[in-house]
Order: structure tokens, then C-alpha cells, then sequence
């Protein structure tokens, strides 16, 4: 027991009632809040890690599996599509896939031969339709022709028109030759230039002839 100066005993110091107990509740909340922190930068890691991992998949995806041998003259036999003569900047790429196998061919012309062309090429009025719900500019399909250095025609629409055609009963001048359905986009990138693009995809029975260096 403590004495006072004087002699007589003091009395104990009085103690904050439950201060062990808010001593330990601080502690669990401080690691909590520790736990907080360690758990949601661990989650935002793993959104990192997912977000590189989904990019790079998605990398080589488009790069993967590009025949080399695809030129405009091989691609556009097997879709049964044949430039005119007059057509120029003459693109071709097929990739490979799982299940379905993609052609695309691409040339130019100037718009009253393009349009004289689908004339002969796709049955029915009115052969051509705009792009009234384009997809939105960094639309990237894996099989796009943004391979073959052009913008995908499905994000345009000024100066956008688009048609599908099927061999089957097709009885036009141009669609007698043709050997798969196909999906076209028209885009007159200039006054009086029309890109035509075809797509199609087909079972995997196709393969491109070794690579000539032929554009």
C-alpha cells in the first residue's frame, strides 16, 4: 500500500473501466483493416495479371494461324469471286481454325464498276443495305481485315453498303461461279473509289499453295 507525504496511506489510481478491452478491439481493427488492405491489393493484382493474360490471348489469337500461300487469286477461287480485270490493290488472307476456316479478299474499283459489279454478283432489290448499326471502332474480330492493313468495314458507315450472297440457286452472271456464301461491305473510301471486302468461312478442308512472294 502507498503512503501520502503525510504519512497515511493513498488510495489506489483509479483505472478506465474496459481499457484491456479497448486495447485488444483496437488491435483486431487495426489488422483487419490490415487484411482489408492485403486483400484488395491482391484482388487488384489479379485484375491486372487477368486483364495481360486476356490481352495476350487475344494477341495471338489474331496473329495465330495465317496461311502464308493466301493470295487474291487462290482466296478468290475457292470463294468462287472473280475481280474484274480493272480491279487494283488486290488483298487476300485465309486463317485457319478450329472448327470453321475464314477467306477474306479485298480489291478496289471505281464505283460505277463496283456497282455495275454487285449488279452481277448478288439477286434481288435492293441489293445492297447500309451499315445503320455499326459495330464501334475498336471492334477487333480475331479474323478481321485489319490483318491485311485495312480498317474493318463493319465500324464504318459513311459511304457504306453491305450485301450477302449464296451459291445455292444463285443464277446471276457473277454468282454462277460462286463457291461459298459471302458476306460483302462496299465502302466508297474516295469520290469514285470503292473498296470491295468479302468474307466467308467454310469447313477446313482448304489449304493455300506454299508462298511465292505472289501479292
Amino acid at each position: 500500500m502507498n503512503e501520502s507525504p503525510s504519512g497515511s496511506p493513498s488510495a489506489p489510481r483509479p483505472r478506465a473501466p474496459g481499457g484491456r478491452r479497448w486495447t485488444l478491439r483496437r488491435h483486431v481493427l487495426t489488422w483487419l483493416g490490415v487484411l482489408c488492405l492485403i486483400g484488395a491489393l491482391g484482388i487488384g493484382a489479379l485484375s491486372l495479371v487477368f486483364e495481360w493474360a486476356g490481352s495476350e490471348i487475344d494477341a495471338q489469337e489474331k496473329n495465330c494461324c495465317w496461311e502464308e500461300g493466301a493470295t487474291p487469286a487462290w482466296v478468290g477461287e475457292e470463294l468462287g469471286v472473280r475481280p474484274p480485270e480493272a480491279a487494283t490493290d488486290r488483298r487476300a488472307g485465309y486463317k485457319a481454325g478450329q472448327r470453321l476456316d475464314t477467306g477474306l479478299l479485298v480489291f478496289t474499283l471505281p464505283t460505277r464498276d463496283a456497282t455495275g459489279y454487285v449488279d452481277r454478283l448478288v439477286e434481288g432489290s435492293p441489293k445492297t443495305f447500309p451499315n445503320d448499326r455499326p459495330q464501334k471502332k475498336d471492334y477487333s474480330p480475331a479474323d478481321g481485315f485489319a490483318h491485311l492493313g485495312l480498317p474493318e468495314p463493319e465500324t464504318l458507315t459513311e459511304g457504306m453498303r453491305t450485301a450477302r450472297a449464296c451459291p445455292d440457286g444463285l443464277r446471276t452472271p457473277e454468282g454462277k461461279y460462286l463457291q461459298r456464301c459471302v458476306t460483302l461491305f462496299l465502302h466508297e473510301f474516295a469520290p469514285g473509289s470503292t473498296r470491295l471486302y468479302f468474307r466467308a468461312t467454310m469447313e477446313p478442308a482448304a489449304t493455300p499453295p506454299p508462298a511465292t512472294g505472289e501479292k
